[in-house]
């Protein structure tokens, strides 16, 4: 990074990493105080002065973000937390959500304090750059756009599993999934986050409405005829895969730089953060324990299918916009990031043109076709979700966060007992990563190579509408 933007931001992580103007070290938790770039950090930033720009992207309030961040993370991941329950039994399937939604919130709060040092930084590339220099900027960028790719991928096969069930299986399943796509490629026209958060509203309300009447279906259906498991001896590939559907379910770390570079006041991040881990947790719990006590072991997932007869229809029809709005979410920030990366530093980034959007329209078209290759080719939901999960989120939401935490702090780790303790932390936070993405990969990988000798195998007509856990 210019050697302008490395001075200013250094001293922005002075107050982060807890040094005030004496010299003095204090606590971290304590001594995070917001700081607005100085304007040689501004001329680095993606969008710069917009002072006077015709297209403005720095437009987003606190609370606008939430809404993005839990119509990007709550609406795909609930799908697949019901099934986990039946494969890791109630308890041991609590104490997984519970304990990574604890964890996903104090990494993300470190992508908070990364991004304050640094308010350059637009995505994961720029964040790898920060830390490895070019190398780091290719290969952080390069993982991050096959990891939203794989979200879009998710959500163009939940749109055809969807489609699917209302319509009874009318056509092709491939069909169904370029329908998705073309719908999606729509929606992530729009050039800015702030027109996106509108409809994320509507998204929110689309899957509270969904698992209702999910839950209510299966109460009605089920009055307790179904026997729950507090524990299950399950064998180590499903139980594993179970565990990192949990981990997609808090993967949207991926995406938050994005989010906060598009924020009027970017230290009121943390509301944004608060406002999601306190919705998705809290709804991880009540849907899971809910659907898995009335469905049984048999839920289905995603977890809309696990009611019967109009049920599955009008529930996945009210989900429509959910699952087309949070795969769109996905698609900006992966449009966005390429955008920024093409023409960062120009006016064609600020520019209202038929110029400027033909070359936005090409980089969303190209990227929704990408992902709708990765849907047809790994039909089988849980799957999809696995491998993403171990490939990528088991960094982005865990172990890189802990690695921005001790580039934070290098050479600070022994200063305190309170910091020696939170670097043994963020070392276990790394390691945690390492060990989702190692077991998670060998799971994932053994349920796919089953999966594609069966007869519902890739790029497929087949109903995958009947798919379960």
């Amino acid at each position: 990074m210019p050697r302008d933007e490395e001075k200013g931001a250094c001293q922005v992580g002075e107050v982060l990493r807890g040094t005030d103007s004496n010299g003095r070290s204090s606590d971290e938790e304590n001594s995070v105080t917001p700081v607005r770039p100085s304007h040689s950090q501004i001329s680095h930033d993606p969008f710069g002065n917009e002072e006077d720009s015709e297209l403005k992207y720095k437009t987003m309030t606190w609370w606008q973000v939430g809404m993005l961040m839990i119509a990007e993370t709550v609406s795909l991941g609930v799908l697949s937390l019901p099934s986990v329950l039946a494969e890791t039994g109630v308890v041991s399937g609590v104490i997984l959500i519970l304990g990574l939604g604890a964890i996903a919130t104090y990494t993300g709060y470190v992508i908070g304090q990364f991004k304050l040092a640094y308010p350059s930084v637009h995505n994961m590339a720029d964040a790898g750059e920060v830390m490895l220099g070019p190398i780091g900027r290719e290969v952080f960028g390069a993982a991050q756009m096959l990891f939203i790719m794989f979200n879009m991928g998710s959500h163009i096969l939940t749109f055809s599993i969807m489609m699917n069930t209302i319509s009874e299986h009318a056509t092709c399943s491939i069909v169904f999934g370029f329908v998705g796509l073309v719908v999606s490629l729509i929606c992530t026209l729009p050039r800015t986050l702030h027109q996106i958060s509108h409809m994320a509203v509507i998204s929110f309300i689309s899957i509270i409405a969904a698992v209702l009447i999910t839950m209510i279906g299966v109460g009605v259906e089920y009055p307790g005829h179904n026997e729950i498991q507090s524990t299950v001896v399950t064998p180590f590939t499903r139980a594993f895969l179970a565990t990192t559907n949990i981990v997609f379910a808090y993967a949207g770390h991926v995406t938050f730089f994005s989010f906060i570079s598009e924020m009027k006041e970017p230290e009121a991040y943390m509301k944004a953060l608060y406002l999601l881990q306190g919705a998705d947790v809290s709804m991880y719990l009540v849907v899971a324990v809910v659907t898995y006590r009335y469905a049984g072991a048999n839920v289905a997932s995603p977890a809309l299918g696990s009611t019967s007869g109009i049920l599955p229809k009008l529930a996945y029809g009210i989900a429509i916009p959910t699952i087309v709005m949070a795969g769109v979410i996905n698609g900006h920030v992966a449009a966005k990031t390429v955008y920024v990366r093409l023409f960062r530093g120009t006016d064609k980034m600020s520019k209202k043109t038929w110029g400027s959007f033909f070359r936005w329209a090409m980089i969303v078209l190209l990227l929704w076709t990408v992902a709708w290759i990765i849907a047809e080719a790994i039909p089988v939901f849980n799957h999809l979700l696995g491998l993403s999960s171990a490939l990528f989120a088991s960094w982005f939401t865990y172990g890189l966060s802990g690695i921005f935490w001790l580039y934070l702090n290098h050479g600070r780790y022994r200063e305190s007992k309170k910091k020696m303790a939170l670097s043994a932390l963020n070392i276990c936070i790394v390691c945690l990563g390492l060990i989702i993405c190692v077991l998670g990969l060998y799971a994932s990988g053994m349920a796919i190579a089953g999966d594609t000798k069966s007869s519902n195998g890739s790029f497929s007509c087949a109903d995958n509408s009947k798919s379960t856990a």
